[in-house]
């Protein structure tokens, strides 16, 4: 007859001691999101006091789900409850509760790091030293994420090449390092780094995502020549390009509008056998819709439908960019109301796009349905939101319309920049009403916006033509005294409606 060996209690057992089923009330209460702070120090406090011992293993699971812990509304931040709850523990002193073990500790640097409070990292890690507890090489890695939050990474490097023997970092270790000094804008440092880890070998060896870091942290530079190269060395060194790898080279090259060389660095990765994504094919069309390309926006979006590479919401909003660019404003409404059917909720920008569109049209009631619905749906409108309904009234004349939404804008901590103000200060040029315009004008100067000859110039014309020439000669000197020369115009993405 065989022999059965008892069970370990589980969280979910029946009868198990009160300790666990004050564990099982914290991981219930956790997985339905109603377990708040003061709840869990309450019941914290309460298993504080059991006299039975909670196991080093249960009590670990604990911490791990707290660190885990989507944000709710009861517990915004589970990483950081973690901390107290072990602070707590700490406080309470020799509380028949198992000691902390290098598990617990772990878990608590990470979320240190997690929490947005990385100070009380190396903390943790000087009182896990005085324990006596034998620490290891995720205890390091997380308490380097913590010196790199803190911007202490040339501090965390040599933490980092100091270890004891016992300690070898690996190129997880190297990872973070790199990752910290890209953070900080210091990408040549990093590059040190990856070449130091090239020269160590072995399990030092940079991989992938080291490489993947360095080129990243170049890009964010601008430092496109730099990331280039460092692309070339990776694959002298044998190391395969992912797709990420790619995406990052593309992206540069569009940002920098090196549109045939972002097109031949995709020719490469296909050639290479790895498969473009979303990613990569959103960074050329955002190039070529910015630059009015629509003909290669078109061609892409096909391409993608082709291989069958799933649009997401900004693919959408590309797409529904070029219809309404191209007139088809019909068909970028069918487009934007069946997003929710594939499951990509409108953002910002889609809204934009559409009333943008509905705007260059003059279907105003459209426009203000939409506005109501994005209201509705709870998605914020931005700047060039309101720049867009601001334009379409000033465009039909509805100058009454366009200041309830201007007084809105403000209203709602909206700051209205130069173009805003430009649209604002010609409608009312246009309809001879110079005081406002005037005003509109003072109010831009006052707020410290930027103004330029487009202004200007709007204004002057506005008094010439209502023959007010002293005024206009007033402005003229004046943007003369100021040395305001005309600059050329780069496109901002948005409708100017003078």
């Amino acid at each position: 007859m065989p022999r059965f060996r008892p069970r370990s209690p589980s969280f979910h057992d029946p009868g198990t001691s009160p300790a666990y089923q004050l564990l099982n009330e914290f991981k219930d209460r956790l997985a339905s999101k109603t377990l708040s702070p003061e709840l869990a120090h309450q019941l914290f406090g309460k298993l504080l006091r059991q006299p039975v011992k909670v196991p080093e293993r249960a009590l670990n699971s604990f911490f791990a789900a707290l660190a885990r812990a989507p944000p709710s509304i009861a517990c915004p931040d589970g990483p950081a409850l973690a901390i107290a709850l072990f602070q707590q523990m700490a406080r309470a002193g020799r509380r028949p509760v198992t000691a902390p073990t290098i598990y617990t500790y772990n878990i608590l640097v990470d979320c240190c790091h997690r929490a947005r409070r990385p100070n009380l990292g190396p903390a943790f890690f000087g009182h896990l030293l005085k324990t006596g507890i034998r620490e290891d090489v995720i205890t390091f890695n997380n308490l380097l994420k913590c010196l790199g939050d803190m911007k202490r990474t040339e501090e965390a490097l040599d933490v980092l090449l100091h270890r004891k023997p016992g300690d070898l970092p690996d190129v997880i270790s190297y990872s973070i390092i790199l990752k910290s000094f890209c953070d900080d804008g210091k990408s040549q440092r990093a590059l040190d780094v990856l070449r130091m880890m090239r020269k160590k070998g072995c399990d030092h060896s940079p991989n992938v995502v080291s490489y993947n870091t360095v080129i990243g942290g170049f890009l964010k530079e601008g430092e496109i020549s730099k990331a280039l190269d460092l692309f070339h060395e990776m694959k002298q060194q044998g190391v395969v390009p992912d797709v990420v790898t790619y995406n990052s080279i593309i992206d540069g090259q569009c940002k920098a509008r090196a549109m045939d060389k972002a097109e031949a660095v995709l020719r490469q990765m296909v050639d290479n056998g790895v498969r473009p994504n979303t990613v990569t094919y959103n960074s050329l069309i955002h190039e070529y819709s910015t630059s009015g390309q629509l003909e290669e926006v078109a061609r892409l979006l096909e391409e993608m439908k082709t291989q069958g590479i799933m649009w997401d919401v900004f693919t959408c909003s590309s797409f529904m960019d070029y219809l309404c660019k191209t007139g088809r404003i019909k068909e970028a409404a069918e487009l934007f109301y069946s997003m929710a059917d594939k499951g990509h909720k409108p953002d910002v920008v889609s809204y934009a796009i559409m009333l943008n569109g509905y705007a260059m049209e003059g279907s105003l009631v459209d426009m203000n349905d939409l506005r109501d619905q994005m209201v509705r749906e709870g998605v914020v409108p931005g700047l060039i939101v309101y720049t867009i309904l601001i334009g379409a009234y000033a465009q039909c004349g509805k100058m009454d319309a366009a200041m309830l939404v201007f007084e809105d804008m403000l209203k709602h901590g909206v700051n209205p920049d130069q173009v805003t103000y430009l649209i604002v200060i010609a409608a009312f040029c246009r309809m001879g009403r110079m005081d406002d315009a005037m005003e509109k004008f003072s109010e831009m100067i006052n707020m410290g916006v930027p103004h330029d000859t487009n202004v200007y110039e709007c204004m002057i014309k506005g008094y010439f033509r209502q023959g007010d020439l002293v005024q206009a000669n007033k402005l003229f000197t004046e943007m003369k005294n100021k040395g305001i020369r005309r600059r050329p115009q780069k496109g901002s993405g948005r409708t100017h409606y003078v």
